[in-house]
């Protein structure tokens, strides 16, 4: 009977809010983790790409070599540590932005300037310490696979044909580089429902990571499953999706 259930995506009731349904909380939480998570990880994505290429290219400006051990601190960071600091600093000190939550205290969600800028202002922390440690995963995996690039005969036999050094470093380099990084994408985006549930937590962010943290502590199994169900859903899709893409990418998986 749950099977069936799940099939028409009736996750049940939720054991913890009663008589609210798992699939009414998914859905209020759903649209702040997309948002917030999409928004970060392309960032982090194109920064750290782009980063990462240019600290393994040999002919890029040399102060880009020195940004490596930064990356390589930024990487062993987790989101949360960074967002502690970011609330410190930036919410306690300088009093930038708020502390924490998704809006002011009494606004509710609309189609208006003050109420957009509100939610930017408030989820600017939480992308900040989420981009802020990605960049550096990112970074370090693209340097290395731009490293193994520049021994493909397919570089050197570019550089004796004098092709330009920016087509060079963009269309032979990076370009058949950035092929792995594009499936770990599919994987990240894939596991964005879940949000980075710690930085949720600690800027008591609306998101389906906190609704999922607060169903582990309330032992609200339903809600745990709806969530990792949905989980699951979307790591099969963007796979699904990254497996298309690939080939129009890369002509030679075709």
């Amino acid at each position: 009977s749950y099977l069936g259930d799940i099939a028409r995506f009736d996750f049940g009731f939720s054991i913890a809010n009663y008589p609210v349904t798992v699939n009414d909380l998914i859905a209020q939480a759903l649209p702040w983790t997309i948002v917030l998570m999409l928004t970060a990880t392309a960032i982090a994505f194109v920064l750290g790409s782009l980063l990462g290429a240019l600290t393994g290219w040999p002919k890029a400006a040399r102060g880009f070599r020195w940004l490596t051990p930064f990356i390589m601190v930024f990487a062993a960071v987790p989101f949360y540590l960074i967002g502690l600091l970011l609330i410190d600093l930036f919410a306690f000190r300088l009093r930038w932005f708020p502390i924490g939550g998704g809006m002011s205290i009494g606004a509710s969600p609309e189609w208006s300037w003050a109420a957009i800028w509100d939610i930017v202002q408030h989820a600017t922390l939480p992308a900040m310490s989420i981009v802020l440690a990605a960049i550096g995963v990112w970074a370090l995996q693209m340097r290395g696979m731009m490293v193994g690039v520049l021994g493909e005969d397919f570089i050197t036999f570019a550089e004796a044909k004098g092709v330009r050094p920016r087509r060079l470093f963009l269309r032979y380099g990076m370009r058949n580089a950035i092929l792995p990084q594009l499936t770990m994408l599919a994987l990240v985006y894939g596991q964005v429902v879940t949000g980075a549930v710690l930085v949720e937590v600690v800027f008591a962010y609306p998101g389906l990571g906190t609704v999922l943290f607060q169903a582990i502590q309330l032992s609200d199994f339903f809600v745990i499953q709806g969530v990792v169900f949905i989980l699951v859903l979307t790591v099969a899709f963007s796979m699904l999706v990254m497996d298309l893409i690939l080939p129009i990418l890369d002509p030679r998986l075709r």
